[in-house]
């Protein structure tokens, strides 16, 4: 027996499905593409910032990979690997744990780079261009093969250059101004 995929129309036809699994999917020219898991590495180095932007915005505020992005272009949705959310967005995110294009954005996303040069374009390029697009005042670009982490800011419409911090320098943020650590501390952790 042939299993037909489903085709979308529209967002809304997307939301109201369900497969009856965990899996994670985008939105590409109304299929369905299945997200692949992040690797071990990524994912380690996505829960350290996690516990230490917790104390930061407390455990509400904060969500892993499992957030979803409604956003303009193709694919139509993204899955950051970081997220931090506003306020409002606890109440509105109760029922499902995607953020549409009718919301507020959300204050700060971050984004892991994966080797090999699709997924580097990707973050660098594709979804900065997403990101801004929705208006999130704070992208973070993490990059282990370089180690540096690149930190946009939208003062207006369109994300600046990117400060590019290296192992001598120190990860604050304008929307968190209570955050601070040291790049070298980031990657070390994660590391041993």
């Amino acid at each position: 027996m042939v299993q037909l995929k489903p085709r979308f129309h529209s967002f809304e036809e997307y939301l109201a499905y369900d497969d009856g699994s965990d899996n994670r999917y985008e939105l590409f020219n109304g299929e369905l593409i299945e997200v692949p898991p992040e690797s071990g590495f990524n994912v380690e180095l996505s829960n350290y910032l996690f516990a230490l932007l917790l104390p930061v915005v407390g455990y509400q505020r904060i969500r892993a990979h499992n957030l979803e992005l409604e956003v303009r272009g193709e694919p139509r949705n993204r899955y950051p690997d970081l997220t931090v959310i506003r306020e409002e967005h606890v109440t509105l995110l109760k029922r499902r744990n995607t953020i549409r294009l009718t919301m507020p954005p959300p204050l700060l996303v971050v984004e892991i780079v994966s080797p090999g040069e699709i997924q580097r374009n990707r973050d660098y390029v594709a979804k900065r261009t997403q990101y801004e697009d929705l208006g999130v005042p704070e992208y973070w670009i993490v990059n282990p093969q370089e180690q540096t982490v690149s930190v946009f800011t939208l003062p207006r419409e369109r994300y600046g250059e990117p400060q590019v911090l290296t192992d001598r320098d120190r990860l604050t943020s304008p929307q968190l101004p209570t955050f601070e650590v040291a790049i070298a501390d980031l990657f070390t952790a994660v590391e041993n």
